[in-house]
């Protein structure tokens, strides 16, 4: 039962260690969301199935790096992905403005051509 209970304190310890984490200075990226998410999750999954067989602790430290390790590359792959689309998004932005630069150009020597 000892064991069982450290587990459940363990569990709750990383869980508001994930809260206050959250809740500190700068936001998290998307990557870091992912790896705080999935060693969260990791943790109490490995938890529950290391209780199942008597190691609970084993089960979330094992839990816990598996979980943390899936959530990087998840999150990774998402930030990725959200820095390629800022980026097309400000290519996109800047050949706007020089449409628009050329439109008034060209609306200027049209100006000029019909006063001459």
């Amino acid at each position: 039962m000892r064991k069982g209970l450290t587990a459940i304190i363990m569990s709750l310890a990383l869980a508001g260690s994930l809260v206050v984490a959250g809740c500190s200075g700068q936001p998290l990226s998307t990557r870091e969301e992912g790896t705080l998410g999935g060693a969260g999750i990791g943790a109490v999954g490995g938890t529950l199935v290391g209780a199942a067989v008597g190691h609970p602790l084993a089960g979330a430290a094992l839990g816990g790096v598996l979980g943390g390790g899936t959530g990087y590359v998840i999150g990774n792959s998402m930030q990725n992905t959200q820095n390629a689309n800022a980026q097309t998004q400000a290519q996109v932005q800047q050949q706007q403005q020089e449409i628009e630069n050329q439109r008034e150009q060209i609306q200027q020597m049209k100006s000029q051509s019909e006063t001459e």
